[in-house]
């Protein structure tokens, strides 16, 4: 009972922060299910089972403010996916230490580059929606499929930044698309990949996903009430403090 509890908690306070932010769910719930005694493999399979829910809790509240477009959303899990599949495919055979390190340092990049750019992501301004643009875009979202499938937290937080920097996404949006394709959708596909190669701790999965549905909903309706200013300062020391924890191990 305390171990549930202890996981209720975690996911709890994990989820609203990464569904305010808009990514980093498992700098505190990956940890937290290896410190409790589970493998890295199980741990991660066991997260991304786990965070499906904080996708279906945040899209609860997103779904009532009618944010997201069906075409490029549909885009988006089309380019994402197949990564998804793929880096999940490999993520054993990578030695767990490099691949953090390279994703703590990008991590940290993430939040500079924001703090950096005072105006970016405050206003909805749709750009390189031409044949050339959803190209590109979608090359850099099949990679960051390859990434969330195969490594441990961040990802969505490069989703989110890259909805504002390449397609003129506000924050707000953009978290919005995160958390309801990549929470639910990425997460999902990578974790029953996951599952079918290694093992899930089945008996931790019922708090880990209460805590996470409650703190998705809890942070998407945060993100929706404070805006753009507070979801892009959010955004920083979430990638800051994600990137950190990566690198220190």
């Amino acid at each position: 009972m305390t171990d549930q509890l202890l996981l209720f908690v975690i996911a709890l306070v994990a989820n609203a922060f990464s569904a305010f932010a808009g990514g980093g769910a498992g700098l505190l719930q990956l940890p937290a299910l290896i410190f409790l005694g589970l493998d890295f493999g199980p741990a991660l399979a066991t997260h991304k089972l786990a965070s499906v829910a904080l996708g279906i809790g945040a899209s609860g509240r997103h779904f009532r403010e009618r944010a997201l477009e069906q075409r490029f959303a549909l885009y988006i899990l089309a380019c994402g996916l197949p990564g998804v599949l793929i880096g999940a495919g490999i993520i054993l055979n990578i030695p767990d230490r490099v691949a953090e390190i390279a994703l703590g340092v990008l991590t940290v990049g993430l939040g500079v580059y924001s703090w950096a750019r005072p105006g970016l992501g405050r206003e909805h301004r749709p750009t390189h929606r031409d044949r050339r643009g959803l190209v590109i875009g979608g090359a850099v979202l099949f990679g960051i499929g390859v990434l969330n499938g195969s490594l441990t937290s961040g990802t969505g937080l490069f989703v989110t930044l890259w909805l504002v920097r390449w397609f003129g996404l506000d924050y707000k949006r953009a978290v919005a698309y995160t958390l309801v394709l990549v929470g639910v959708f990425w997460n999902a596909t990578g974790a029953l990949t996951l599952g079918l190669l290694g093992s899930i701790r089945w008996d931790w999965i019922p708090a880990l996903v209460l805590g996470s549905l409650l703190g998705g909903y809890i942070g998407a309706h945060f993100a929706l009430a404070k805006g753009n200013v507070w979801i892009k300062r959010a955004f920083e020391l979430v990638t800051v403090a994600v990137g950190l924890k990566l690198l220190v191990g």
